[in-house]
């Protein structure tokens, strides 16, 4: 019997409709249905609450290569959840293309690296670019940190594409308008970004 019906049969001989299953188990009622449709399997923590609410061992409910596969399933998820957080943290940190005095301006004839906030050496076109690019990239990464916190995976591909996009538009932008120390804190954002998007491919794998 494969768990599916088996689980139908535990809620059926103790008179529960799949709404009250899914509050004694603490998922929702999409979640049993899946379940007993065998469209998908419980995590981990949710086995073990199935098979403590039935009085059940977790061998009963399902064999040892399912369990298996499903571990590693869920491993590759957490891996990937704790990457798509990172990634997102990496964004954020474009904060520091704003607050870091990382821009080239000249004061009584002295030159002087000052934040973007006091940069006043380019011309409002430069400065207005200098303002969309970091702002995007730091909403992507307040993006991308709320969506791996709450484990949401619609769009996440098109976010890290469109991410990665404007980091390198940034980086070349920044080299372009010779500001060396501005370029070289987008070039390490963007290249953490790379590494973490290694990993990211490589969990999906």
């Amino acid at each position: 019997m494969e768990f599916n019906e088996k689980l139908q049969e535990l809620r059926k001989s103790r008179g529960l409709t799949q709404e009250e299953l899914a509050q004694a188990l603490y998922v929702s009622r999409t979640a049993i249905s899946k379940w007993e449709s065998g469209r998908g399997y419980p995590s981990i923590d949710s086995l073990k609450a199935i098979s403590s609410f039935f009085s059940v061992s977790v061998d009963d409910l399902l064999s040892g290569e399912k369990l298996i596969d499903i571990a590693e399933k869920e491993n590759k998820s957490n891996i990937r959840t704790v990457c798509d957080l990172l990634f997102g943290i990496a964004d954020v940190m474009a904060l520091t293309l704003f607050i870091l005095p990382l821009y080239p301006d000249s004061v009584a004839g002295e030159i002087y690296a000052v934040d973007l906030f006091r940069y006043s050496q380019a011309s409002p076109l430069i400065l207005a670019a200098h303002w969309v690019l970091f702002v995007l990239l730091f909403l992507f990464g307040c993006v991308k940190v709320t969506m791996a916190l709450l484990k949401i995976e619609k769009a996440q591909k098109a976010l890290t594409i469109a991410s990665v996009a404007v980091g390198i538009v940034t980086v070349f932008f920044l080299a372009l308008t010779r500001e060396p120390y501005a370029t070289a804190m987008a070039f390490l954002l963007l290249l953490s970004k790379g590494v973490i998007l290694l990993k990211i491919i490589k969990a999906d794998r």
